[in-house]
């Protein structure tokens, strides 16, 4: 699947369904077990990184590195702001879960 599918499906998912952005809500989420997928952006944080993908590791949700920059991230959820993370609590009518898949 291409990054111009997963935005379709992000798009959807965040019109369809429920999703929260920003590095604490995103944790809040995983730690909670509420996140069915977290998004990252390929350029988030070293530090943001690594605290959400262990604490999604223990809680086994996965995660998915978008291939692009969280400035694009931030376009691809139309928002005028960088987004870093992205946690996808309901995907609503998409099939944003699919990527969970190929998730690292």
């Amino acid at each position: 699947m291409s990054s111009a599918d997963f935005v379709r499906e992000l798009q959807t998912a965040l019109k369809t369904g429920k999703a929260t952005l920003g590095y604490r809500s995103t944790l809040k989420a995983v730690v909670s077990g509420r996140a069915k997928l977290v998004v990252l952006a390929r350029n988030a944080p070293a530090v943001i990184s690594e605290e959400i993908k262990y604490y999604a590791s223990l809680a086994q949700i996965p995660v998915y590195v978008f291939n692009g920059s969280s400035r694009e991230l931030g376009a691809a959820c139309n928002k005028p702001f960088l987004v870093s993370s992205i946690a996808i609590i309901d995907p609503g009518e998409s099939n944003i879960l699919l990527y969970a898949q190929g998730a690292t």
